[in-house]
């Protein structure tokens, strides 16, 4: 469903690339304008990180499992994205055009970004020096210039003031994007479930980030199927009762997580030198002190973010078009 960011008079309808550029599409063009050439340093900078991590087998573990496959993943879906575009195939494309390239970008930058971040302080730092180490630093580099054109990408093709375009380009819309990615980090951290099943509490926590987390996919989901008009109530309302129940729920998580895990009278472990998994150095290893109080400033994170969703959904204006 097509939205506007204000509650003034809907003005225009914009395929630019948000730099007043007019996109090129079905023509080799294309690759010419701003977003175009964009997208070609994304392709670039994703095939070059994996490419010099495959080159010396410079990978081991979940941490460095998970850094190649986010390379690999952009730059397949980066170039998908070049192929419609180049041979104009929007129209037959099975998501909403609309919608899919930002949302897409968006989680390119979060993967970027953690991968630009993951990858060398569990696994570069531990490589000795020479050829593998120089090539892992290689790539984190352009690991990074990845994150940061993807991040340039969701800034130019974001909604404007005033201009009607699909709810995922839209504060609201990216916000989404956020929350899913930083639940999906927080259940990585929780994978194990000896963090949380010996108390009820703890177990809530979990149902909270777990029910959030499908609310906001749902959102997505729809969204970019087009298919918003299938819910039995109207698409707004169920963004402000989606933003509203999360920002109360995380509230909960927020007070209970950090109060069942740090508080030694609840069975918590309130300093890092109690925990006996933390008392020696683990290469590709986070803690399970550390990984609780990750999740208690990713509880934080997303809390922030949806009641940030909260008050910006207020700003939209749905219309049919």
């Amino acid at each position: 469903m097509p939205v506007t960011v204000t509650r003034t008079t809907i003005t225009t309808t914009s395929s630019s690339s948000g730099l007043g550029f007019p996109t090129t599409v079905g023509s080799a063009r294309a690759l010419a304008q701003p977003l175009g050439l964009l997208r070609l340093l994304q392709l670039i900078s994703t095939c070059v990180a994996f490419s010099l991590v495959a080159s010396v087998g410079a990978w081991t573990g979940a941490m460095g499992n998970w850094s190649m496959f986010t390379w690999c993943f952009c730059f397949a879906v980066t170039l998908i994205i070049l192929i419609v575009e180049l041979g104009g195939l929007q129209a037959r494309f099975p998501l909403s055009w609309r919608n899919f390239p930002i949302t897409y970008a968006c989680y390119a930058a979060l993967f970027c970004l953690s991968a630009s971040i993951i990858y060398p302080t569990t696994y570069v730092q531990f490589l000795s020096h020479g050829r593998s180490r120089d090539h892992a630093i290689a790539a984190t580099t352009f690991s990074c210039i990845a994150c940061l054109a993807y991040a340039t990408e969701v800034a130019w093709t974001r909604a404007r003031p005033g201009e009607i375009t699909g709810y995922m380009a839209t504060v609201p819309g990216l916000l989404k994007v956020l929350e899913t990615f930083v639940a999906c980090v927080i259940f990585a951290f929780i994978s194990n479930p000896y963090l949380y099943q010996h108390q009820p509490a703890l177990e809530w926590c979990v149902a909270v980030y777990s029910i959030c987390f499908i609310l906001a996919a749902v959102a997505i989901l729809l969204n970019l199927g087009d298919c918003t008009n299938m819910l039995p109530i109207p698409f707004p309302s169920f963004l402000s009762g989606l933003a509203l129940l999360s920002v109360l729920f995380y509230a909960t998580a927020l007070v209970i997580w950090p109060l069942y895990q740090f508080n030694d009278k609840y069975g918590g472990q309130p300093r890092r030198s109690m925990d006996m998994s933390c008392s020696n150095r683990h290469t590709y290893y986070v803690c399970a002190w550390d990984r609780r109080l990750a999740v208690a400033i990713l509880t934080a994170i997303n809390l922030l973010a949806y009641v940030a969703d909260l008050v910006y959904s207020a700003r939209l204006v749905f219309v049919r078009v």
